[in-house]
């Protein structure tokens, strides 16, 4: 092992509980110089025994012709130059898109985990390892949590949102957040400077560049290319102190993810067969911080953990209480078709189906 990153990884995930030796682990890989990065290094720590079974996915997006189409060939090469067993799979992005009539970005984003989702439990199933211990490995970096803290300074976030990426979401593990893409990108040229294997593409290229990154009227390559630099040039140290201040968010964070969880499981009640959620009177005494991240979790129960809940959506929930107590008589038709009802028995959010024909029977909460 001659990478110093590689320890990095392996002591972000013991500091964060990403994964351990009996772990199962997928490697998202596009071919970037990120991905690929992540699958040398991350090569390098199975074979120190630090993670159990590996395997990788690419995604053929199809929205690049010739091009995502030699991306797909590089990564076949560098699966093989590994020895790493790899999934693939293509999806027409731009036309579920038009399908759907949903941004081509967040498709593809949803396309994408479905299939990580799915040679996951594929893996584990051969490999006979508890779904649970499964982990889906994405290259996502220093560089990439800047930029969404800084898009998220434009546009507005919700709470929480500033700490910018999570280490760990579930199965979905970020063992490279600690490191910038230059450092990554060093990383792979050392590789073939000491004789290490590596992959290249026809043209000789040690990683696949998309070309679309340097389009500055797509949001995050204007920050990456406009934003960024110049807050370079006023912090050179800008990355390390960013980094290190969206911890401290991190930490603050999780305190109060916490404490909201305790005020739903003290102050509402939850149907999930139903695909409802119920407030209880109490909770108008709730804060009103704590009560925001309550709703917003209660309604990504509801619509969907990748859904973005507007906050339109958390407010009109919030305004069915009066101070401390609920609103008789109160309604709101919301984000994802729900209906809000209000009485002194608490605030009810249900889909609006099930709204109308609870009023039609006369039923009430």
């Amino acid at each position: 092992m001659e990478d110093i990153l590689v320890d990095d990884i392996v002591h972000a995930a013991g500091e964060h509980g990403l994964f351990g030796p009996e772990a199962a682990v997928l490697l998202m890989v596009s071919g970037g110089s990120d991905s690929t990065a992540l699958a040398y290094l991350m090569a390098e720590v199975c074979e120190m025994g630090a993670v159990g079974p590996m395997a990788m996915l690419h995604v053929n997006h199809q929205l690049r012709g010739a091009d995502a189409d030699a991306d797909a060939r590089f990564v076949e090469e560098l699966a093989a130059k590994l020895g790493i067993p790899l999934f693939m799979c293509e999806v027409d992005v731009a036309g579920e898109a038009a399908r759907s009539g949903q941004n081509v970005e967040a498709v593809a984003r949803r396309e994408r985990y479905a299939a990580a989702n799915e040679a996951l439990r594929s893996m584990c199933l051969h490999e006979c390892v508890p779904l649970s211990e499964g982990r889906i490995v994405v290259a996502h970096t220093a560089d990439d949590r800047i930029e969404n803290f800084y898009m998220r300074s434009i546009v507005g976030t919700g709470p929480g949102g500033f700490r910018s990426m999570k280490r760990r979401n579930g199965p979905v593990v970020r063992p490279l957040l600690d490191c910038t893409r230059e450092q990554l990108r060093a990383s792979i040229r050392a590789r073939r400077a000491r004789g290490a294997v590596v992959a290249e593409d026809a043209a000789g290229a040690l990683w696949r560049e998309d070309a679309t990154n340097a389009h500055t009227d797509r949001f995050r390559a204007y920050v990456r290319h406009r934003i960024v630099p110049q807050a370079l040039e006023w912090n050179e140290r800008m990355p390390a102190t960013l980094t290190r201040t969206m911890d401290l968010i991190a930490d603050e964070d999780d305190m109060l993810e916490a404490m909201a969880g305790e005020a739903i499981a003290e102050h509402a009640e939850v149907d999930a067969e139903g695909g409802c959620f119920k407030l209880l009177p109490t909770f108008g005494q709730v804060r009103m911080p704590l009560q925001r991240r309550a709703v917003m979790r209660l309604l990504k129960g509801l619509l969907g953990a990748d859904e973005r809940i507007d906050a339109a959506a958390v407010a009109a929930v919030l305004d069915a209480f009066d101070g401390a107590l609920p609103k008789s008589g109160y309604t709101a038709n919301i984000q994802g078709d729900l209906a809000v009802s209000s009485n002194k028995r608490g605030v009810l959010v249900e889909p609006m189906p099930a709204y109308r024909a609870r009023r039609k029977g006369g039923r009430r909460q």
